[in-house]
């Protein structure tokens, strides 16, 4: 979250008013993350998240949001996009695309505990089963299509030994994806995003998963594999925590079963995790957009997970 167009009370107020959400109370600028604009707005009905996108087209949206609502209808704890009076739940404000979701109730874990992981795991794997008679198909736009493409643009801004890791690793997951196994895993709708920020607790329970804007269709395991590298980690060092990797991946196989080409491209699609958001972070971190609140993250830290997968890799 971030904020990259100013919206004033007024027009937030006009606009709610325009989706039957009653009169706005309040609104405040969401500083976390980094892709869209997103305000916190409480009004006499509820309290609601307002989102602009800035990058992502009125062609793309629909997938997210209409993923979203097919994974509420089917009972996983997501945002519900808010529909207008004809039933419209993609919006317009200030020419940017727009939508409003509910705001979930609880607290971020940012010290996950064995059962923290256990939760998101079954409820990842309850998530995956869930989408898979969704109808919408869209790629994951930020899959390997976009490290090949993007890798040389950051180049410039590394270190000969930096260059030559970040080269290495995409060679590496270009001939991973060409392999038969890699090729038979199984897919549909993915979060690709599922941090400890994008996850809320209450009272010990998870009550939701939220920011499906890098959602895809793409392999589950790739899901897996980026929780792993953000729940089962220690964060300074990047080191893997395996028991809480442990209990992460018995919580989500007591819901769905890896299969066995899963099992063992899991190290490889861990690296590729790492990569995907190393590569993501330098792009962000060196090429970044004016917003009014914003707050870069590190890209040291994806480095590091990286290395720690290399030389420490994880196994079922």
């Amino acid at each position: 979250m971030a904020v990259y167009t100013e919206v004033s009370f007024d027009e937030a107020a006009a606009f709610l008013r325009s989706l039957n959400l009653g009169q706005l109370q309040s609104i405040k600028g969401a500083a976390g993350g980094i892709e869209n604009t997103n305000y916190f707005v409480d009004t006499d009905q509820g309290q609601y998240v307002l989102t602009l996108f800035e990058r992502l087209s009125f062609e793309q949206l629909p997938f997210y949001l209409h993923l979203m609502k097919h994974l509420a209808t089917c009972g996983i704890p997501v945002p519900d996009p808010v529909a207008d009076a004809k039933g419209n739940i993609l919006h317009r404000l200030k020419t940017k695309p727009a939508a409003v979701v509910n705001k979930l109730r609880g607290h971020h874990e940012l010290a996950p505990t064995l059962a923290h992981c256990a939760g998101v795991g079954a409820m990842l794997a309850r998530m995956h089963l869930a989408g898979l008679d969704y109808p919408r198909q869209q790629p994951n736009l930020r899959g390997l299509n976009w490290w090949n493409e993007t890798t040389p643009v950051v180049l410039p801004h590394l270190t000969p030994e930096q260059r030559s890791l970040i080269l290495g690793e995409l060679a590496y997951q270009n001939h991973i994806a060409e392999s038969p196994a890699y090729r038979s895993l199984p897919r549909g709708p993915i979060h690709a995003d599922l941090f400890r920020d994008n996850v809320m607790f209450e009272n010990g329970q998870l009550t939701g998963f939220f920011d499906f804007y890098f959602a895809g269709c793409d392999s589950f395991l790739f899901d897996i594999a980026v929780c792993l590298n953000d729940w089962c980690i220690e964060l300074e060092s990047g080191t893997q925590d395996n028991a809480r990797a442990d209990a992460f991946m018995a919580a989500y196989q007591s819901v769905r079963p890896l299969t066995a080409q899963e099992r063992t491209l899991l190290p490889a699609l861990q690296r590729a995790g790492a990569l995907r958001f190393w590569i993501s972070r330098l792009w962000d971190f060196h090429l970044p957009r004016d917003a009014a609140v914003l707050k870069a993250h590190d890209p040291g830290h994806f480095e590091r997970v990286l290395r720690q997968r290399l030389a420490h890799p994880y196994s079922l």
